[in-house]
């Protein structure tokens, strides 16, 4: 009989996404096929001294942490220290995916379109005159590393801009503002190490309630709709999808990542890339795998092999 994977299943941590990685941690969890893997669970906020001291009693880590000190490289580089393979990006492509300002640069580098953008300081807060000439409206606030939309915000107003500034330095010392863009948001999934292979599209349309795919937004059930695959004409869908592996590859990541994306006409605009998505059957990156044939315990097989490569 084959020997069990033993597997370090790290959820929890000390993001503003603590409660959807404990809850994705759950429902991954379940999913592992006992016969394969004995799974021994693991809370970076309390559990690191112990993760450390049975490091060797292991083989594997599956990372379901999101935001900073979990998706920033911050875990990944601790785990290189103690010589566990984990599934996704290294220290460097999760923090570079990490910093919304610098993916863009090395998107725009790479020839993807990105909305326009500007990097706000505190005195910006009380006058906006500077960001107004240089992106009018309306604008997307957001802080600069942060996931799951936390802190962001839409400003139509002058007034909007100050107090979405106010809110993301809150939470952040580095905030972007940039254009916003009218159109239909789509993502796109990205599975390999060496050998890519994008996963069908899926279009995502938040509720009349939501004025964009905020954390409620994506979380509550029901409150959006997700189209997998995404209706979309064959010469944009290809175009996608040949953007979501470029992106992947100019943020230096691998095992799998999830790209953002907005589509306005002909144009493709590249928002952000998750180097640590959404995992259970109904997230986005999984929703992608199970219409390319891969249900979700095979997927997570799938990221496992790859982090064992």
């Amino acid at each position: 009989m084959k020997k069990k994977l033993r597997l370090a299943l790290l959820s929890g941590g000390k993001s503003g996404e603590r409660e959807v990685s404990l809850k994705g941690a759950d429902v991954v969890a379940k999913a592992l096929n006992p016969q394969k893997y004995e799974v021994r669970r693991y809370d970076p906020a309390t559990d690191l001294a112990k993760l450390a001291e049975e490091a060797d009693t292991l083989d594997a880590a599956f990372i379901l942490l999101h935001g900073p000190f979990g998706e920033d490289g911050t875990v990944q580089g601790f785990l290189d220290l103690l010589g566990l393979p984990y599934q996704g990006s290294g220290v460097l492509g999760s923090a570079i995916a990490m910093d919304k300002n610098l993916s863009k640069v090395l998107y725009r580098n790479a020839g993807l379109k990105v909305p326009d953008w500007y990097m706000a300081t505190k005195e910006d807060i009380h006058d906006p005159g500077k960001i107004l000439s240089q992106l009018g409206l309306p604008l997307v606030i957001k802080p600069a590393s942060q996931g799951s939309s936390l802190g962001m915000t839409i400003a139509r107003s002058e007034e909007d801009i100050t107090a979405g500034l106010q809110k993301a330095f809150a939470i952040d010392r580095q905030v972007m503002v940039e254009e916003f863009i009218e159109g239909r948001e789509i993502t796109g999934g990205v599975l390999g190490n060496d050998e890519l292979t994008a996963l069908p599209l899926v279009e995502i349309i938040p509720g009349d309630q939501y004025e964009f795919f905020d954390y409620e937004a994506k979380y509550q059930p029901g409150a959006s709709t997700e189209i997998c695959p995404a209706d979309l004409e064959e010469p944009i869908t290809i175009r996608a999808q040949s953007h979501a592996i470029t992106a992947h590859r100019a943020l230096q990541l691998r095992g799998y990542s999830r790209t953002d994306m907005i589509v306005r006409g002909d144009d493709i605009y590249l928002l952000e890339t998750n180097t640590i998505p959404g995992m259970t059957p109904t997230s986005l990156l999984p929703q992608g795998a199970a219409a390319a044939g891969l249900d979700f315990a095979a997927l997570l097989d799938r990221l496992i092999e790859l982090a064992l490569e």
